[in-house]
């Protein structure tokens, strides 16, 4: 099987903000509820997500030695 691959023209960072921005506007068009705060949830999760990513390539982290 051959795999469908293509080239990302955003970085993962942009990607993860991005989502995380689209959740927290859908989470606030919902009424309060279960499915409100899985929204909101999930956009706090992208959020530490990006973030966790911009610290890892950061040039001040240095290897464990």
């Amino acid at each position: 099987m051959k795999r469908n691959r293509f080239k990302q023209t955003d970085s993962l960072q942009d990607r993860l903000t991005k989502f995380a921005e689209d959740m927290k506007k859908q989470a606030e068009a919902m009424p309060a509820g279960k499915e409100r705060e899985e929204f909101l949830k999930r956009a706090r999760s992208a959020d530490t997500a990006a973030h966790i990513s911009d610290w890892a390539s950061s040039p001040g982290l240095r290897p464990p030695t």
